[in-house]
């Protein structure tokens, strides 16, 4: 751990370097199988550059730093903790990217359109309507309704009924 910490303050003032992280992490008594320091400070931003075994070695890093007190880890090392463990990455990553809702919202109304236009043009093929859709049928209908006294508790032979019946044009 204190390899990381003499690589973050190492880079924080710019004086890091390839071989700078390499000296720095020969001189420590940090026994890790990792020979490359990789600092853990904006892991944020490094996150998705970074290959699978650097990701493997950095949250090896945090997992052996975490068992330690928590009171002595630095504030970059509990947000890159925080942030490997619940970070939009991975199966977490945002599955629409920012501003995609109009986009979303312009391809629906597109489709929607269409299916106007189609139903409009095969509409505007399409024959008169059948007979029964004629209003001096749909009259008959009525007639032939009250006469047999269809539905006569709510429908066209019930007391006091003001509707159309089955007039709908």
């Amino acid at each position: 751990m204190n390899t990381l910490r003499v690589a973050r303050t190492l880079r924080s003032r710019g004086l890091a370097s390839s071989q700078t992280l390499a000296r720095a992490a020969s001189t420590t008594t940090h026994t890790s199988a990792a020979s490359s320091v990789i600092p853990v400070s904006n892991i944020e931003a490094q996150w998705e550059t970074l290959s699978s075994k650097e990701q493997t070695e950095i949250y090896e890093q945090l997992l052996d730093a975490q068992k330690r007190d928590w009171k002595t880890l630095s504030i970059d090392e509990k947000k890159a903790a925080y942030y490997i463990s619940f970070g939009p990455h991975g199966p977490r990553k945002p599955v629409d990217e920012p501003g995609s809702g109009l986009k979303v919202f312009g391809l629906t109304m597109a489709i929607v359109g269409a299916a106007g236009v189609a139903f409009a043009g095969i509409r505007s093929f399409g024959g008169e309507p059948p007979r029964t859709m004629t209003k001096e049928w749909q009259e008959a209908s009525n007639e032939i309704a009250r006469e047999e006294k269809q539905n006569p508790l709510t429908g066209l032979t019930s007391e006091g009924y003001k509707g159309k019946g089955h007039v709908s044009v």
